[in-house]
């Protein structure tokens, strides 16, 4: 074996490595996000579909009135997107939520939230 198939073979085993050190890091701040989301009530959690487009995680905690009362969105490409709240869903009642006004222009964000408030 040549030396740059050493050296390709190396790069390539460190990429993977990294990888999957920064998914767990991105799944460790999804799980503690969504762990103080669920003492707060009921969770919603929906998500896009499909390999090769950006994902999109939504997580509505509702109360005993089907009130929002606090969510978590994760979306983008990368292992770098973390958790954020959009707090313009806090307060909206169960039925108020309209995928399609809430997010206008992301086809993606609209499937997700259609499926975090399908309550079971």
């Amino acid at each position: 074996m040549s030396n740059a198939t050493n050296v390709f073979i190396l790069l390539a085993i460190i990429a993977w490595v990294l990888q999957i050190i920064l998914g767990w890091w991105q799944v460790n701040r999804f799980n503690q996000a969504f762990m103080l989301l669920s003492k707060q009530g009921n969770v919603g959690i929906g998500r896009t579909k499909g390999r090769f487009k950006a994902k999109v995680v939504i997580a509505l905690a509702f109360n005993e009135n089907r009130y929002v009362v606090d969510n978590i969105v994760m979306k983008g490409w990368t292992v770098f997107s973390k958790p954020q709240s959009i707090p313009e869903l806090n307060g909206l009642h169960y039925d108020e939520i309209d995928p399609q006004v809430i997010f206008p222009m992301n086809k993606n964000a609209q499937e997700a939230l259609a499926e975090a408030i399908q309550v079971k």
